[in-house]
């Protein structure tokens, strides 16, 4: 249960960061406005480190070294959704960006790729794909 209302607060804050992020690059322009947001979540993660204790700095190594590439992924999320927003408004642009991430992560999933579990792809699965791309055409006919 907590894994679904952790997704539904994440869709809230994605929403938003991708119209603010987006309102801040028209005025402040786009690479201050990604230094912006990833200064001030290096901030906000730095306190929170500092409270919780959570994590160390010396298991850093123990992990593969293609995962540390978290960050720069951060950027061209924040570039690719700035863009794409600015260009399709924020409805249009997200509805694309969920499809995508959807069929990305069943590939993974379905792969076992980066040492996840597989998951077998199904009929199920490529029909739930196919309504939702279907949905995102009924959405965009005038």
């Amino acid at each position: 249960m907590m894994g679904i209302i952790y997704s539904l607060i994440a869709g809230v804050f994605i929403s938003f960061q991708g119209v603010f992020n987006t309102k801040l690059s028209d005025k402040a322009g786009f690479w201050f406005t990604n230094a912006w947001v990833h200064g001030s979540g290096f901030l906000l993660s730095l306190i929170l480190l500092l409270i919780m204790k959570d994590g160390s700095f010396s298991k850093l190594f123990t992990v593969n070294k293609l995962y540390w590439l978290g960050g720069v992924f951060g950027v061209m999320i924040i570039f690719t959704v700035t863009k794409s927003i600015s260009a399709l408004g924020p409805a249009y642009s997200v509805a694309l960006l969920l499809i995508t991430q959807l069929v990305i992560s069943m590939l993974i999933d379905s792969l076992g790729l980066f040492g996840v579990d597989k998951v077998p792809l199904s009929a199920n699965r490529l029909l739930g794909i196919g309504i939702m791309i279907a949905g995102i055409i009924v959405f965009k006919l005038k």
